[in-house]
């Protein structure tokens, strides 16, 4: 089934020319009807289509969705909405965030990105992922060299520290990935997949490619 029409891009496309309360309350009634109730339907769809494989990803969509209001406290941009819809379906919805390796999907008018991995994880995570991918660095290159992976994802991708502990350096010679700070991976597809009949087939199909790199990194967290 089709989850969007066109005037889910088009909304987006208006509002990036427009992004204005004054605009925005004008075309509430149609970013309700044509983004926010169809995205809900969406991610609950999906929510349940992962549990139905881990029930650990069980939920609700409000629990996984974000708003659509950026936070301006700190920014020199203003604007004061975002130019696409997003959410996180894992363990823990967007409150864990991608602590837990799950999917974030982001749907607006210049791609559709499916992401995973770990993102940003907290010192002693960091620490606990870094003794494990050491310990498990053949698997983690056989996951990394696999033809559905790379050819979906291509990489694990992340911000890297310029020096590692002592404990690390040996093992970084051969594995260059301990440097990382984050370890994460996408795909980007064109924004007009997401109207496509099939498109939750097409989500399922990256969640699926992604599974062992998330089983990986979840096993590295403890989980």
């Amino acid at each position: 089934m089709a989850y969007f029409t066109e005037d889910f891009l088009n909304f987006f496309k208006e509002l990036a020319a427009n992004n204005h309360k004054d605009w925005f309350h004008e075309n509430k009634k149609r970013y309700e009807k044509s983004v926010k109730e169809p995205f809900k339907d969406f991610v609950q769809d999906m929510i349940n289509r992962a549990a139905a494989e881990d029930d650990r990803f069980a939920g609700e969509a409000k629990d996984a969705i974000f708003r659509i209001n950026r936070d301006i406290r700190f920014s020199k941009d203003k604007s004061p909405y975002k130019l696409q819809m997003g959410a996180v379906i894992s363990p823990g919805g967007k409150k864990e965030g991608m602590g837990i390796p799950g999917m974030y999907l982001e749907l607006g008018p210049e791609h559709f990105r499916f992401y995973s991995g770990l993102y940003m994880p907290e010192k002693d995570v960091l620490l606990q992922v870094r003794q494990y991918i050491m310990k498990h660095s053949s698997e983690l290159d056989a996951i990394l060299a696999d033809k559905d992976f790379k050819k979906k994802f291509g990489e694990l991708r992340g911000e890297k520290n310029k020096t590692l502990p002592k404990e690390f350096k040996e093992a970084a010679e051969k594995q260059p990935l301990l440097f990382n700070k984050q370890f994460y991976f996408f795909a980007s597809l064109p924004p007009e997949t997401i109207l496509r009949e099939d498109f939750a087939d097409v989500i399922m199909d990256h969640f699926h490619a992604s599974e062992p790199m998330r089983k990986f990194l979840t096993k590295a967290r403890g989980l």
